[in-house]
């Protein structure tokens, strides 16, 4: 049982990006309408991760998404700090999208370690 779950662990990261790109899709849908469709290009890495996966590309959108939730981390300390002034609608923006940003390093950081190991 336990082998069967550490078979299935390492997609782990690729269905919560995918999961977190139709979510936004969705979401700007709503409102946009067809200029929320290049969003679903996003998604294309981490179907194909799934399908065949590839070391090297699995490396690369590790280190992209560290970089980017490094950033939006940097971000939010900084409005959690309030060294920075943000409006009422970013602050509140930012208090819900804190577990979102900890959660998207957490995949990134999961990701470069399914890259690492030696069978994949």
């Amino acid at each position: 049982m336990k082998k069967q779950i550490n078979k299935y662990t390492k997609f782990i990261p690729y269905l919560y990006f995918i999961a977190a790109v139709a979510y936004w899709f969705t979401d700007v849908n709503k409102n946009e309408g067809l200029t929320a469709y290049p969003i679903l290009l996003i998604g294309i890495p981490f179907v194909w991760q799934l399908i065949r996966p590839s070391k090297q590309l699995n490396f690369s959108l590790g280190i992209i998404f560290v970089c980017l939730s490094s950033y939006l981390i940097l971000a939010y300390i900084v409005g959690a700090l309030r060294i920075i002034t943000f409006s009422e609608t970013a602050k509140n923006f930012a208090l819900l999208s804190g577990l979102f940003v900890f959660t998207n390093f957490v995949m990134s950081l999961w990701m470069i370690r399914n890259s690492m190991k030696k069978a994949f």
